[in-house]
Order: C-alpha cells, then structure tokens, then sequence
C-alpha cells in the first residue's frame, strides 16, 4: 500500500531532554499504520513521519531506517504477547496442564486480535536483510525467545507433573509453537472452513504429549 494520506497531525514541538516522546510517537504511528492496513510496507518514513506531524528527515534523530522503526514495532508486539502469555498463566489455574492450556490459549488470542501485528511478527512479510539495514542477525535471533522460553516451561512442569510424555521438551515446544502457529495462519485465511470446536485441544494434546496422568 502507498504513504498515508490522511490529514497531517500537527505535533506540539517537545521541550528540551524530551526526545524520548518523540521516538515513542514513531513507534506508535507506525504500529498505528500497520493495525490499520496490516501491511508493513505501509509504515514508511515519509507516512510516520506524518501520522506523528513532523519531518521526515526528524526520524533519522532516532533511527537510521525504515527496518529500525519495524524493528522496535516487532520488538513491542513480541513484548505485548509475552505480558499476555504472562497474564493467561497466573489467571489459570495451578495445575501444569491448565497453565499450559493458558499458555497456548493466549497465544491464539493474541493472533486473532492483532492479525497486522502477527503476520509482521511471523508470517514472512517483514524480512531485512541485514546486509542492507541498521537490522543485524542478532536482533532478528533475539525476537520471541522470551515467549519460547514460557512456552517451553510450561511443557517442562507439565512432563515433571506426569502430566506430559515428551521426551525431548526443547524441540516438542518447537513443534507445538508451529502447530498453533499454523491454526492461527488457517483461521485467519479460511474463515468459512467448518473448524471442529475442539481444535485447539486436540492441536495441544497432541503436540505436547497431553497424557490423562
């Protein structure tokens, strides 16, 4: 999609040792663009630079291209799934297998309710080269380890309660981040598909080794 065409925003000029407001500005106005469009090619400097009511060239006081704006973008949604994840777990219930439900419940809420945010975060839409931009291979690895590792905690106290038979909870987890990913992908794309109510169950118990112990 081309540059936002709405009306300008005219900004209020921050006062001096505020700087800080302006780039959490950007990054709002590009999360902003890509919610509305969910297309990260629509966050460009020139249509944050708008949303926010300043100039383009202002950006650069705070970061060096296009890819470092998306990069703080995905950096804040993998911390908004993470706090969800967090959320989900402590108003679970105590026992392993119900916070592991929790775990995998709110990230297919999480899916549903920021589809822009989702597929930037892991549909292959954004994708720098690090060659190319201020992205290094470093921060593309760092993406989401922090909700991996709940992820992967919750089958390890699940296997440690008996409740689970994985034998190798490091690459079950794996394996059920890409089954729920996969849901996630399929529910938004084939909405009239007829899904059995308890998919998101049977995706879970099956993946994780879910046993009735």
């Amino acid at each position: 999609m081309g540059d936002d065409t709405s009306a300008p925003h005219v900004r209020v000029r921050n006062r001096r040792g505020e700087g800080d407001r302006l780039r959490g500005e950007i990054v709002a106005a590009a999360v902003a663009l890509l919610d509305e469009t969910g297309d990260e090619s629509a966050v460009t400097l020139r249509s944050v630079a708008r949303r926010v009511g300043i100039a383009a060239p202002s950006i650069y006081r705070h970061f060096s291209d296009q890819p470092a704006i998306m990069l703080a973008v995905v950096r804040n949604a993998f911390a908004d799934l993470d706090e969800q994840l967090r959320t989900a777990v402590e108003a679970a219930d105590a026992e392993p297998r119900e916070r592991l439900m929790a775990v995998c419940q709110g990230y297919l809420r999480f899916a549903q309710a920021h589809p822009g945010r989702y597929r930037t975060m892991f549909g292959g839409l954004w994708a720098p080269d690090p060659n190319e931009s201020s992205v290094t291979q470093e921060d593309l690895a760092a993406l989401g380890l922090a909700s991996m590792r709940r992820l992967t905690e919750a089958l390890r106290d699940c296997v440690a309660a008996g409740a689970a038979a994985s034998t190798d909870v490091s690459a079950d987890a794996v394996a059920l981040w890409l089954g729920l990913h996969g849901l996630a992908h399929q529910r938004a794309v084939a909405l009239s598909f007829p899904w059995p109510p308890d998919i998101d169950d049977r995706v879970i118990t099956a993946l994780a080794h879910l046993t009735d112990g």
